[in-house]
């Protein structure tokens, strides 16, 4: 119970993965934002899969290697936050306005501040030291699950978002504010760190 509560909670807060499918959600609905959903369920198992067998050892013998990894994660969430910030502007070139496309979606795990937080916070917390192997599976198998429920409540509440503002201005102001707050949601990542012991 208390790993299906942690999954839970890390994947229904607002981070990075929640703010981009809600504002997807919001300028191009949940048909066309599906791929951007999966890319995000599978993807963030997958790499919580990697991690748990066998990636955690390199962070643990080269520390410099996530800082690294942190700087370009960062750099690239405040890149989103200013595709999202003009989405919905009409004058924004039509590049901008694309939902993300599942590779996308499941490569951008990989940057993403937050899922290295809690993907390494979980296998640390969670897995038995006597049982490795089937620990992380079950941590797998728990975020794989908890993925598809917390996205699609993002996802969702976008699309919900697009017939409460309407359109035109509305939307884009939205858009602005969702920026704001994924550049915002950088701050304590930033500040973060983890202590490698998988």
């Amino acid at each position: 119970m208390s790993l299906i509560t942690f999954t839970f909670v890390a994947g229904i807060t607002p981070g990075p993965n929640n703010m981009m499918l809600l504002a997807s959600g919001l300028n191009h609905g949940i048909r066309r934002s599906l791929p951007h959903y999966f890319g995000i369920c599978i993807g963030f198992p997958v790499m919580v899969a990697v991690v748990g067998f066998g990636i955690g050892a390199l962070f643990a013998e080269y520390p410099s290697a996530y800082l690294y990894l942190k700087v370009l994660g960062i750099t690239y969430l405040l890149y989103l936050s200013w595709k999202i910030g003009n989405a919905g502007n009409p004058s924004a070139a039509k590049k901008i306005r694309e939902p993300f496309t599942f590779l996308q979606a499941a490569a951008f795990q990989w940057l993403n501040p937050k899922a290295w937080v809690i993907a390494v916070g979980a296998l640390a917390a969670f897995t038995i030291p006597d049982n490795v192997k089937l620990s992380v599976a079950v941590i797998i198998a728990v975020y794989f699950l908890m993925g598809f429920i917390c996205m699609a409540v993002w996802l969702i509440l976008g699309q919900g978002l697009q017939r409460f503002l309407g359109s035109g201005k509305r939307i884009h102001y939205f858009n602005i504010l969702m920026a704001l707050l994924l550049a915002l949601s950088v701050i304590p990542m930033a500040f973060s760190d983890f202590d490698v012991v998988v």
